[in-house]
């Protein structure tokens, strides 16, 4: 937990979107130098998030297990129509967003547009970037971004045996 912010009011209310918890990336920055110089292990993951699933969650809780705050870099719509297709995201990112905010170990959300998260890795330079088991750090394609000062690509989460393009197929099957 962040210290310094009243989790009690905010993202938990109804129809209140990400609330305090979604910043943009020039906040995100600044609150990222300061973790760093307070002493604590900054870290990022990033994903689409796009219909959420226990999946996602056990990979968001291994990443904030990692250091002392979890920054959640989300793709926008854009971005994931952009790598998945125009039929995704299947969940607009405000409600991506909103869905992340309750999620005790997420400490910060930003968007991101671009089609890797290496503009975001660089200007919050964390200790750790955490990506889900569907790599291994070699596949890591911001690896060696999150090399320059540094910092280290670490896997975790459970296994790959949760995906949004699972879910959806097992949908169509189970209602046409």
């Amino acid at each position: 937990m962040t210290e310094g912010r009243d989790r009690g009011r905010g993202p938990g209310a109804r129809g209140q979107g990400a609330g305090a918890k979604q910043i943009a990336l020039a906040e995100a920055k600044v609150l990222a130098q300061g973790m760093r110089t307070a002493g604590k292990r900054v870290v990022v993951a990033n994903g689409a998030f796009d219909m959420l699933h226990v999946g996602h969650v056990r990979y968001l809780a291994a990443a904030r297990a990692a250091g002392d705050v979890l920054f959640v870099a989300v793709n926008s719509d854009a971005s994931v129509r952009a790598s998945k297709g125009p039929r995704r995201p299947v969940v607009p990112e405000a409600e991506r967003t909103e869905l992340l905010s309750h999620l005790d170990c997420v400490d910060w959300i930003l968007l991101f547009d671009e089609p890797t998260v290496a503009e975001v890795l660089r200007a919050l330079k964390p200790h750790v970037h955490a990506k889900g088991t569907d790599y291994t750090v070699a596949s890591v394609p911001e690896r060696a971004v999150v090399a320059e000062w540094g910092g280290e690509t670490v896997i975790c989460g459970d296994p790959k045996e949760h995906a949004t393009t699972d879910l959806v197929a097992e949908i169509l099957k189970r209602f046409r």
